[in-house]
């Protein structure tokens, strides 16, 4: 039984990679991608989530909230990897997984536009396929796109 599972999504926004960059890392950014379905707490001391700092490491545990009310499941981040402007790499533990890898890259593609990729990467703690959580998964990330592409348009 194959455990780990990995999906993969890509928008092309009519926006600069800085501005993106800007939006993605500030918590009303990120609870904007995900509403309103879910929220994330923020981890105390991190105002970013860690991801405008140079020096990675663990940033804390961030609670997430269905319809921003219930809390569900909890993301312990690790930042492993923040290039600023360009893109990060997450690799955490959740509540429901061993293992969760968000990697999201920013692609300038000119002056007003880019491309972003998020790339997420899972392991159940349960014993069962990663690949039985794959369209919850990638229907939460097609919702983060679509609320992006709406934020900054889609080219």
């Amino acid at each position: 039984m194959r455990r780990r599972a990995e999906i993969s999504v890509t928008s092309e926004l009519e926006a600069g990679a800085e501005a993106v960059w800007a939006r993605a890392i500030d918590p009303a950014g990120i609870n904007y991608e995900l509403g309103p379905l879910m929220r994330m707490t923020v981890p105390r001391g991190a105002e970013d989530f860690g991801l405008d700092d140079p020096e990675p490491g663990h940033i804390g545990r961030s609670w997430v909230l269905l319809f921003g009310l219930l809390p569900f499941d909890y993301d312990d981040i690790t930042v492993v990897r923040a290039e600023p402007g360009r893109g990060f790499l997450e690799r955490s533990t959740m509540l429901s997984q061993r293992l969760w890898e968000h990697e999201r890259t920013l692609e300038p593609l000119g002056a007003n536009r880019c491309r972003i990729t998020d790339r997420v990467a899972w392991e159940p703690r349960l014993p069962l396929p990663g690949a039985w959580l794959r369209p919850l998964i990638l229907a939460t990330f097609r919702h983060r796109h679509k609320r992006l592409r709406r934020a900054f348009g889609d080219s």
